[in-house]
This record gives C-alpha cells, sequence and structure tokens, in this order.
C-alpha cells in the first residue's frame, strides 16, 4: 500500500491490514489509543485495551522528514528496516534487554512491537533521583553482548560483512557525523546555547589541539566498523524499572566503534550527575544522589569489562576473525591471548572516554541538548552545569590516551565539579 501518516482514526483500521496483528485485540475490545512520541524523528503510538492494560501494543511509525526540525528536513524512511533488524539482533544475542518485536512493514515504516508499560524512560526518573539497583548489571549485558556477538572477536569475517552489509544506514549516520562531530564546532544555523556559557563556546570553536582530536573521533566514527552498535544509547532511549531494564530506539544502528556506545551511556550519566547542581538544591540529598551516579558508572563499565573478557574467552571459535583460537595454540597461547583481550578492552576505554568527550560538547552547543540540563528553568543555574559539562568533555577528550581505568574518568567529573558552589 502507499504511504500515509498514522492517526488516532485510521490505525485500528491499519492495524486489520496486518496479518501478523489483526487478532491482537478481541474484537469487542475498547482499544484506547494515544501518541506519545517525544523524541526527534518520529511517531509513537501506544494501542491499549482498556479492559485488559496488560493486552496492548507499540505503533512506530518513521516520517518522511526530521520531526523536532520539520519538512525542511527531509529523511529517509529506511531508518524503521535499520531499527527493526537491530531490534532482532537485540533479541538474539540480549534476550530481555529489548522489547519484542511483532511486526515490521516496510512500505509504510511502521514497528510494531512490546508495550513497556511497566516501565519508564529513564531521563526523568533521574532528574526525581530515583536509584535503579539493577540497571549497571543490565546495561552491561547488553553492551557487553550485543557488541561482541556482532564483532570480528567472535564472528567469522563473512558473517561479519553480510551482517554489517544491512546496517549501512547511510542518512542517519551522515545526521550524526554532522550535528556530533562537525556543525556544533563552527557556525551552523541549528546550533543552540545558553548565552552565559558563550566564552566557552567561542573557545571550543578555536581550540586548535581539541579540534584535531574531535577529527580523530569523527574518523573513529566513520570507519572504525568494529560491532554493530546502537549507535543513539542514552537515557532517553532506555525504560526501566526497579527489576527490568529495556534499550529502545535503536534505529541509528550500524557498525561502528565500540566505545561510542559506551561513552554515550556514561556522559548521559554524568550530564544527569551535573543537572542536579539546579534542580536538586538540597546538598545532602544532591551529594547522595551523585554518589550512586559515579557509582553507577564504575560498575557499569567494571562489568562490562568482565563480561566482555568472559564472553570472548568462552566463546572464541576456530573461525572467528580476531583471533581464531588455532592462533593461541601454543605453550603461552593463554596467556597471550588473555593480554589481548585486555588490549582490546583498554582501546575500548579510550575510544569510550573519547567520543563520550564530544558528546559532552555537541550537547551544550549544538541543536540538540539533554532534558535534564535544559529543564532547568534558571538560565545561571543551568550555565553552572553545562560550563563543568564542557570541561568535563574536553578533558575526556584529550586525556583519554592516559586513561588506564574508568576511575580516571570518574577522577575528571569529580575534579571539574569539587569547587561548585550552588
Amino acid at each position: 500500500m502507499p504511504f500515509y501518516p498514522l492517526n488516532e482514526n485510521n490505525i485500528l483500521d491499519y492495524l486489520q491490514q496486518r496479518p501478523a496483528l489483526k487478532d491482537f485485540f478481541p474484537a469487542d475490545a475498547p482499544v484506547a489509543i494515544r501518541e506519545v512520541g517525544d523524541g526527534n524523528l518520529n511517531f509513537v503510538y501506544i494501542i491499549e485495551n482498556q479492559d485488559d492494560p496488560e493486552n496492548a501494543m507499540v505503533i512506530k511509525q518513521a516520517l518522511p522528514y526530521l520531526r523536532v526540525l520539520g519538512e525542511s528536513w527531509p529523511l529517509t524512511q529506511e531508518r524503521a528496516r535499520y531499527e527493526a533488524q537491530a531490534l532482532q539482533e537485540h533479541n538474539k544475542y540480549a534476550p530481555g534487554l529489548a522489547p519484542e518485536l511483532y511486526d515490521f512493514d516496510d512500505e509504510m515504516s511502521t514497528i510494531a512491537m512490546e508495550y513497556l508499560g511497566k516501565h519508564a524512560i529513564m531521563r526523568k526518573p533521574m532528574v526525581a533521583r530515583e536509584k535503579f539497583p539493577r540497571f549497571a548489571e543490565h546495561i552491561s549485558s547488553f553492551l557487553a553482548r550485543t557488541l561482541y556477538f556482532t564483532s570480528d572477536y567472535y564472528l567469522s569475517g563473512p558473517e561479519k560483512k553480510l551482517l554489517q552489509a544491512k546496517f549501512v544506514n547511510e542518512e542517519l549516520r551522515k545526521l550524526q557525523e554532522d550535528f556530533v562531530y562537525t556543525n556544533p564546532y563552527k557556525e551552523s544555523e541549528e546550533n543552540n546555547w545558553n548565552p552565559l556559557v558563550d566564552d566557552e563556546v567561542q573557545a571550543v570553536r578555536a581550540d586548535t589541539a581539541l579540534k584535531l582530536e574531535i577529527a580523530a573521533m569523527k574518523n573513529s566514527y566513520m570507519n572504525h566498523a568494529e560491532a554493530l552498535i546502537h549507535a543513539d544509547l542514552h537515557t532517553g532511549s532506555i525504560m526501566l524499572n526497579q527489576e527490568d531494564t529495556r534499550v529502545i530506539d535503536p534505529e541509528f544502528a550500524f557498525f561502528g566503534p565500540m566505545g561510542y556506545d559506551i561513552g554515550a551511556v556514561l556522559q548521559n550519566l554524568v550530564l544527569n550527575y551535573l543537572s542536579h547542581y539546579g534542580h536538586t538544591p538540597d546538598p545532602e540529598a544532591r551529594a547522595d544522589y551523585q554518589a550512586w551516579v559515579l557509582e553507577t558508572i564504575r560498575e557499569i563499565w567494571n562489568q562490562f569489562a568482565a563480561k566482555f573478557d568472559a564472553l570472548w574467552a568462552e566463546n572464541a571459535r576456530p573461525d572467528s576473525e580476531l583471533m581464531p583460537l588455532g592462533y593461541w595454540d601454543y605453550p603461552d597461547g593463554q596467556e597471550a591471548f588473555a593480554a589481548y583481550r585486555q588490549r582490546t578492552i583498554q582501546h575500548i576505554l579510550e575510544e569510550t572516554a573519547g567520543h563520550g568527550g564530544v558528546k559532552f560538547l555537541r550537547r551544550m552547543m549544538g541543536v540538540v541538548s539533554v532534558w535534564d540540563i535544559s529543564s532547568i528553568e534558571d538560565p545561571a543555574k543551568r550555565a553552572v552545569a553545562e560550563r563543568a559539562a564542557i570541561h568535563i568533555g574536553k578533558r575526556w577528550l584529550m586525556e583519554r590516551k592516559a586513561i588506564s581505568s574508568i576511575d580516571d574518568l570518574i577522577g575528571i567529573v569529580q575534579e571539574e565539579t569539587k569547587d561548585i558552589v550552588v
């Protein structure tokens, strides 16, 4: 059928045309429909049986333009296919950590998936200082499993290349190349920043050493096809509760540097840490929650590193591309294999710092900020968090090759915030 935008009036008729969906709701069920998309790209509808709230689904439709900027920014609807494919891979390698996929309609650019009614988008509960004791365990497992099992450390060369060919995602990659690594650091009409940090913005744009390193990270983003990455993995792309965590919205997925996903998660947690200088006036409550955020960052990395290493040691195949088991078949081979795994994990940490550092900067001076900080109403209080984010981002990026542990990155956060008075 030709594409048409779904709305509250036509979506039930649309479901009846899809064999996988037409019997999802009982024929006489009172169905409620609401549009809840608050992202930058798509419409998102929740369809719910009012007599049975467990009987519900989400329909996500990709528009032919960038929703946040309107029809003047046309955008391919291929992103729906990439998201559906990514959900399949995530459910294959990290079952229970992504929503279940029910149906994908290429012509209508729609995805039908599990409704996570008992979960919340992570960002707002964190501003309200809610703690999630199992988050580090869950997100580290998602990262370790999705990154390891789609990499050359597990797959054969042909397997990796065939999978990679399914995730070219050229248009959304170009969007990130421009909006993360290029436009914020030069004159560009969509850039936006708090005038109270204009001096920091102009200093970044004129810092030759810094811009050389940003260019190096853009090169990494464009050319280091290490694994299938989510490529938009922030606290707005995570739904969770006290017991369960799900990663959503993988429409940017492509084969890129592993450190990009990890850096995005850790950087978003630090931005939340900084937001409490504006959101939490009580110093004891602020310090308590910020300590939990930093410990969560530590646990995410340490658990990721341990899980990634264990997956590699336990699942290396004779035909894996980097490196096949026979390569280590000599008297000191197992020690060498362990050293190679640790060298690789150290490389991922450096890339985590580099890509995370760039993402700090782009959030403070590019087209899209984060709600944690943009929701601080007082521009002066917001500038406190923004200025610290810029300083931390620059240091994560510039000092990445000297980083030896996650404690070094946490130490930078602590050093750059120790003198903040609000």
